[in-house]
C-alpha cells in the first residue's frame, strides 16, 4: 500500500544512520515496528496487579502430572 506521508527529511535521515538503514523506507518500518512493541509493552505493564492467582497453587506438582 503505497502512502505519502509529509515526515521531516532531517528526522527520517537522523534516524536511517542512528538505525543503520539502508533506505528511508526501512528505518521508518523499523521505527513503526518499535513503536508497536513499546505500545504492547505498555499495555501488559497496566495488567500488572490486576490479575488474581491461587495462593495454594503448585508448579512443581503441575509439571509432574501426566500428559
Amino acid at each position: 500500500m503505497a502512502t505519502n506521508l509529509a515526515i521531516s527529511d532531517e528526522l527520517i535521515e537522523q534516524a536511517r544512520v542512528i538505525g543503520q538503514h539502508k533506505t528511508k523506507k526501512a528505518a521508518v518500518t523499523a521505527a513503526l515496528n518499535e513503536y508497536v512493541q513499546r505500545r504492547k509493552q505498555l499495555e501488559l505493564i497496566d495488567l500488572f496487579g490486576t490479575v488474581d492467582f491461587d495462593a495454594d497453587y503448585d508448579y512443581k506438582t503441575q509439571r509432574k502430572a501426566k500428559r
